[in-house]
């Protein structure tokens, strides 16, 4: 690119020099020749004023000294003497019809006549002829002092493209190394920005790309964690009713039931983490909050922890998906069980433009600050500081939010999900 756009700078100011040079040196050359011809003719006329011209032929004609070839013509134009042609040639015979100077320029040499008047008539003419040379000479001088600025301008046009392609290409390298870091999987690298809205345009994009793979690949990475986190509770499940399939033959649904379960939280965790588009529809929370507490409050019952659902929403619908938000219920009644006390409680109510779900526990609560408890845990290959980061990323990418509303005594986790619309 930058070869490409120094030649065709440079072919720009040279097809612009030629342009201006070629014709600007034809007209000087014209000039300097017509100032030959005007200043022979002025030395001609002088010359007129010294020839003693009559009539009477007898009387030779004389001509004053001159550097000029000078030749005196009659009206018939005969050479009467001189240095000249026998004939009127035809700058002579044009001053010997019209009465006034005449002059030419041809194969290297200047011609001129002048008329010759005596009693305010016309008896003859002088011809005067002299060498070009001095005005060929200062055309040429001329010639040379355009190509010499020709030859500058073109130069200066190149280093001025050396210049404008540097500048112009050293953006579209920076980001030709942005876009490599990218390549390389370096999600964090952005694009400098030159202050050229076109670039500045594709550096935009390219940020955006560049958060948007890095996004995705976040969550790629997070599946197998969240994955392995969620997946704990259906695999002990679905263990235990296979030991009782080993020593009771009818327990053989119940263990099926588990393996659909542990299907649908795979199926449900790999479209969140892929950010794969879900057909519109809505969920009944009321429905969804006795499936999800049936099978956890088995659990909690053989820990004596009673649980309660309380249900003060008028229409309990959401468009939330069924499959996601039940994920995210899994997590935090999980969650209770393991790190709370006493009753848990599960309450749904009306707040606002959104639908609130209530997840509350008799416990201490969490110590510190409540936001310290959706943040992922690096290594944290136990499932220990991943639960709660999963749920909120599971109810945010449904449209909800998820908050620690009553840090504790008696903590109060809040999932709002919006309203059906």
């Amino acid at each position: 690119m930058r070869r490409r756009l120094i030649m065709a700078i440079a072919g720009v100011a040279a097809i612009a020099v030629v342009l201006f040079a070629v014709p600007l040196g034809l007209v000087l050359g014209r000039s300097y020749r017509d100032e030959e011809l005007l200043r022979l003719q002025r030395d001609t006329i002088a010359a007129t004023r010294a020839v003693d011209f009559s009539t009477d032929r007898t009387d030779p004609v004389e001509l004053p000294p001159s550097s000029d070839a000078l030749a005196v013509y009659d009206l018939a134009g005969r050479r009467l003497n001189g240095r000249g042609p026998a004939r009127a040639d035809a700058v002579v015979q044009a001053t010997l019809r019209s009465g006034r100077p005449s002059d030419e320029a041809r194969a290297g040499r200047l011609y001129v006549a002048v008329p010759i008047v005596v009693a305010e008539q016309v008896s003859g003419a002088v011809r005067a002829q002299r060498s070009d040379a001095a005005a060929s000479h200062r055309t040429a001088r001329a010639w040379a002092l355009l190509a010499a600025g020709a030859g500058a301008l073109v130069v200066f046009a190149i280093l001025a493209a050396l210049v404008l392609a540097r500048r112009l290409v050293a953006p579209l390298d920076r980001l030709a190394s942005a876009a490599e870091g990218l390549g390389e999987g370096d999600f964090a690298a952005r694009a400098p920005r030159s202050g050229m809205g076109e670039l500045d345009a594709v550096a935009d994009a390219l940020d955006v790309t560049a958060a948007r793979l890095g996004e995705l690949v976040a969550r790629e990475r997070a599946f197998s964690a969240d994955a392995s986190h969620q997946l704990r509770t259906p695999l002990a499940a679905m263990r235990i009713e296979l030991e009782a399939l080993e020593l009771r033959g009818e327990e053989l649904p119940a263990a099926l039931e588990q393996v659909g379960r542990l299907q649908q939280t795979v199926e449900t965790l790999l479209a969140v983490a892929r950010d794969a588009p879900r057909r519109d529809g809505t969920t009944n929370l009321a429905g969804l909050v006795d499936e999800v507490t049936a099978r956890r409050r088995g659990t909690l019952a053989a820990d004596g922890r009673p649980l309660q659902v309380r249900a003060s929403a008028a229409d309990p619908v959401t468009s939330a998906s069924a499959r996601v938000i039940g994920e995210a219920l899994e997590v935090l009644l999980d969650n209770a069980g393991r790190h709370g006390a006493g009753a848990v409680t599960l309450t749904i109510r009306d707040a606002g433009t959104f639908l609130a779900i209530d997840v509350g526990d008799e416990g201490a609560g969490f110590a510190g600050d409540p936001e310290e408890a959706f943040t992922r845990r690096a290594g944290a290959v136990d499932g220990h500081g991943i639960g709660l980061a999963l749920a909120r990323s599971l109810v945010l990418a449904e449209g909800g939010q998820l908050l620690v509303t009553r840090a504790g005594p008696h903590p109060v986790l809040t999932m709002l999900l919006p309203r059906r619309t």
